[in-house]
């Protein structure tokens, strides 16, 4: 009687195990995939970048497109200041010369001295001003209560103001003229600066853009911040309104530039001389010498441009509602 042996189980020592396998070493890309997968993909590819007649064509294209921009943005401009250092017989004659006979400040002098424009001048810095810092509070206030501290009611109030963005400005002239006429507190607001600045800082945009940048800062350091015991006030003042910096640029610019060119409303309710601001001002210098005209359009002109190029880097960097610190 023969006996079949079968295989016993290997015990727990005699267990070999087996290596784990290798992973095959990852194969290299290609240059050109480097080159696609780096950066991203435009209208053309690298290859069509490569024939001279797409090459050639497309960089005329943007120099064209870029002289046209400076033609039509800054044409305007430069014209406007040439135009204040011209005599008005050159202005009429030969509008586009570039001082045919000559510069002169006879037009500056003219529109500083006799028509009082720096006052008027003064009289827009202050309205601008006074605009300004009621829209950073009210924005910065608003969004900080509708992103941050987010009540039970927030939601409600988020609808309403945005229900407020469509209704047309012009509906509401004359109810809000009426109040301003005669408010419900004190005496009536024409010829006060508080008849500008107040209606200014209802400005449902600013709210909106404050809030919807509040929305993207880290949740993190507001927890962190409450649990080390840091109120409402604390929190405005020391952590988000820090963090806020690119976005109260791009609420001062808007608010400033509005102001600046705002005239329907100071028409309405600025109309001493005493407080009636340049937009206000200019449209009765129409029967004035042109060469005077255009010195005081360009003096008018100061303010924005110089608000640009002191906040266009933190106009760009905010703009797209970024720049908030993740940490």
């Amino acid at each position: 009687m023969t006996t079949v042996q079968t295989p016993s189980s290997p015990s727990p020592a005699q267990a070999v195990v087996a290596p784990a396998p290798v992973d095959a070493p990852p194969r290299r890309l290609g240059r050109r995939r480097l080159v696609v997968d780096s950066g991203e993909r435009g209208a053309l590819s690298t290859a069509d970048w490569r024939r001279p007649l797409v090459k050639h064509t497309w960089r005329t294209m943007h120099l064209l497109l870029l002289v046209l921009l400076v033609v039509w943005c800054l044409g305007p401009l430069l014209l406007l200041g040439t135009f204040a250092f011209t005599p008005t017989q050159d202005i009429q004659s030969t509008p586009l010369a570039f001082f045919p006979n000559g510069a002169t400040t006879h037009n500056v002098e003219m529109a500083w001295n006799r028509y009082h424009i720096g006052q008027f001048f003064m009289n827009t810095v202050w309205v601008a001003l006074g605009s300004w810092l009621v829209q950073v509070v009210v924005a910065t206030t608003g969004g900080f209560v509708l992103s941050v501290l987010r009540p039970a009611w927030a939601r409600a109030l988020n609808w309403a103001v945005l229900a407020t963005l469509f209704v047309p400005a012009v509906v509401l002239l004359v109810p809000l003229y009426k109040i301003v006429v005669d408010p419900p507190v004190g005496p009536s607001l024409i010829n006060s600066y508080l008849a500008v600045w107040l209606p200014a800082g209802a400005s449902a945009f600013n709210v909106v853009l404050v809030a919807r940048f509040f929305d993207s800062l880290p949740r993190e350091i507001f927890e962190a911040a409450r649990m080390d015991g840091a109120g409402p006030f604390r929190l405005f003042r020391s952590i988000v309104l820090p963090m806020s910096k690119p976005i109260i640029g791009v609420v001062s610019v808007f608010a400033v530039i509005a102001s600046w060119k705002d005239f329907l409303w100071p028409f309405l309710v600025l109309k001493s001389d005493t407080v009636k601001p340049l937009s206000v001002y200019l449209q009765s210098m129409a029967n004035v010498d042109k060469g005077t005209l255009m010195a005081a359009l360009a003096i008018s002109t100061l303010i924005p441009i110089a608000m640009f190029l002191v906040f266009q880097r933190m106009f760009l960097r905010g703009a797209g509602l970024g720049g908030a610190v993740k940490g």
